[in-house]
This record gives C-alpha cells, structure tokens and sequence, in this order.
C-alpha cells in the first residue's frame, strides 16, 4: 500500500468513526439532557453537556479528516498532518471551557442548597447505558487510532472514554443522593468537570507541543541513535533531531564515515541507514542524512578552508615546476582536522625527489596537510 492509498484509508477511518460517535454523542446528549432534568439530576445534565462537546469533537475528526490527509504540495512538502494537530489543541480547549462552565454551576448550586437537585432512580439507569455506549465507542474508535497512528482519533477516543467514566462518577453520585446525601449530586458534576478539564489539557499540551517541533521522548531518541550505530559503515552519529507530524515522525540526523571513502559510498551508506530507520519504526516517514567525515556537532575545524577552485589555483602557482609530473585533472581534496589534505597522480618519469618537493612547496600555502602521490603501476 503506498502513501496515497494510506492516507485514503485513514481519511476514511476517521469519517466513519466520527459519523458513528456523532450518532451515539448526539443520542447521549439529548436522553441525559432530557432525563436530567425530568430525573432532577445536575450530574446528569453536567455529563450530558459532556456528551455535547464529544459529539462536537466528533464534528471536529470529520473536518480534520478533508484537510489533514491530503498529500503533501509545492507549498506544503511534508503534508497538512499538522491539520489535525490544529484541530486537537482545540478540541482540548472547547474541553477545559465546557468543564469551567460545568463547575461554575455547580458551585452556584453548593453555595445556595435551596437550588440542589433531588436525583430520581431513572437517572441510573441512564447512566449506566451511557456507560457501555462510551465504552464501546472508545474500543471502536481506538482500534482505528492504533491502525492510523492517529493521535486525534486516540484524543477523540480518549474523550468517549471520559464520558463513560464521568458516567460511573454520576451513578455514584445520583445513588449517594437517594440515600440522602443531597449535596452529592453536584459534587459528582464537579468530579466530572476536573476529569474532563484534565484531559482537555493534557491533548490541547501534547498537540502545541508538537506544533513547536518538540522532538520525541529521549528512550526514542536513544533507541534510534543505538540502531544507526550498530549499522555496517557507520562511526558515528551526531546531531539527531526528530519532529513530530500528526501520527508520524520526522528524523534529521548526521552520521560519520570513514574520513576517505567516496561519495558514492557515503551516499549508499546514508541510503542504507535511511531504509532501515523506515522499516524499523512505522512511525518513521521521512529521514533526511546528512554525511560527515568527522564530528562537527561542537565545532567545523574546516569551515573557513578554501572552496576547490582557490586550493587548485594556489596548487597550481606554487607546483609551477612540476605541472608537468602532476595530473591536475585528477587530484583528490580532503577537508579534515581543519587541514586540506591532497591526493595527486603523478606521471612515470617524475623526479625521485617530485614527493619532497610538492610537500614543502604545498606547506608554504599555511592550510595544506598530507600530500600522498600515486604513481601508474
């Protein structure tokens, strides 16, 4: 299955699961509105209003679900994943409002008892269908959230779980009423109003933090920093950074090699260590390399040394004599310890003495290293 086919799969997932927990949501709220207030139950009221803001979420995972799966364009080159990050902090904060509206109520209730609610046996058994509806949309929801690697679809199904949860703490509330504890009852709402408010936070958090590119847990970071390293042609591995988008996981890491191999070997290994990173985390959907020959995390010893075209025009005017031992053509440069060391193919008949010449004339430039000739065999 490729990436389009993917995010196709997961736009449907996310549809279906809202439309299904917007029926159930939009039941839930109506029956305990209407039984809380027939059955005089606050705590009832106060998870129907519960029931309200999921089914809103609910609205906010279909709408997520046009935007966040579309591929990624000219103007968007890692996707609209971060669509629904967006969506996630709000779902979060409609929560935490809903739960300051919730207590503010019931402590308006607490201060004046004459305005307490007297609960009637219907309210449990509301409450108790509540509770299974809620569990069962959390099971089904999550299902899809694990299969998608979606953190709204796991914050939505998160959010179905309080609701049955809340829905425990109302049928011990409303129970506790009818054995005469009268104040129990908005107690309850307000123990709904925290769980609520507690879970908005924690969602709302999570998702800013991913918008301000807060990397992945340091155990992740290790767990891929040990995997690089144990990969053939590896030496090293400096400067991991990781990002988060939507429900996957972006890796920009630098790893070192071996000071003198070959580009094209460089670049095989950095492919290499790519593909595995892909296929060892699912997670994992894009992985930028970048090759070293030595650390630079701390410092670039080479930073400020000549580009090619200066070395060969200062090589050429010192090696003025010996032009003609020395095939310009094919010197290889190496930028290292913050030296340019040089590799020169020599002719056949060159003086026994063109080594000792070209080392100390080369010297003479202040940034020159090892200078090694290779003659044809």
């Amino acid at each position: 299955m490729n990436s389009r086919q993917r995010a196709v799969e997961r736009q449907r997932a996310m549809r279906n699961t809202s439309i299904v927990g917007a029926l159930v949501n939009l039941v839930l709220t109506a029956g305990k509105v209407f039984f809380g207030v027939v059955g005089q139950s606050h705590a009832l009221i106060a998870d129907g209003i519960h029931s309200l803001a999921d089914l809103s979420t609910d609205l906010m995972v279909w709408v997520a679900a046009k935007y966040s799966t579309q591929p990624a364009d000219e103007q968007h080159p890692y996707g609209h994943a971060r669509i629904e990050t967006m969506f996630t902090v709000g779902l979060g904060v409609v929560l935490i409002l809903t739960a300051g509206g919730i207590v503010w109520d019931a402590t308006e209730r607490l201060i004046n008892p004459d305005t307490l609610m007297h609960p009637s046996a219907i309210v449990l058994l509301v409450a108790f269908i509540s509770i299974v509806a809620n569990e069962g949309l959390y099971q089904y929801t999550m299902v899809a959230a694990r299969k998608h690697r979606s953190g709204l679809l796991k914050a939505n199904a998160w959010h179905h779980r309080s609701d049955a949860i809340s829905s425990v703490v109302v049928l011990l509330g409303v129970a506790g009423s009818l054995m005469g504890v009268a104040y129990l009852d908005a107690f309850a709402s307000v123990v709904v109003a925290f769980m609520i408010a507690k879970i908005g936070w924690d969602q709302a958090w999570m998702s800013v933090r991913e918008l301000i590119d807060t990397g992945l847990e340091p155990k992740q970071l290790k767990a891929i920093k040990e995997l690089i390293n144990n990969i053939e042609g590896v030496n090293g591995v400096h400067m991991l950074r990781t990002r988060r988008m939507g429900g996957s996981s972006i890796v920009d890491v630098h790893i070192q090699v071996d000071e003198f191999l070959s580009v094209s070997e460089g670049h095989r290994i950095s492919e290499h260590v790519r593909h595995i990173l892909l296929e060892s985390n699912k997670n994992i959907v894009d992985v930028a390399i970048h090759i070293d020959p030595e650390d630079d995390e701390n410092e670039d010893p080479s930073n400020r040394l000549p580009m090619r075209a200066q070395v060969m025009q200062d090589l050429r005017r010192v090696w003025a004599e010996e032009l003609k031992y020395v095939d310009m053509e094919k010197v290889v440069l190496h930028y290292l310890d913050g030296q340019v060391h040089v590799e020169v193919f020599c002719s056949r008949d060159q003086p026994h003495d063109l080594g000792g010449r070209l080392i100390e004339k080369a010297e003479a430039l202040g940034y020159t290293g090892d200078i090694n000739l290779y003659s044809p065999v």
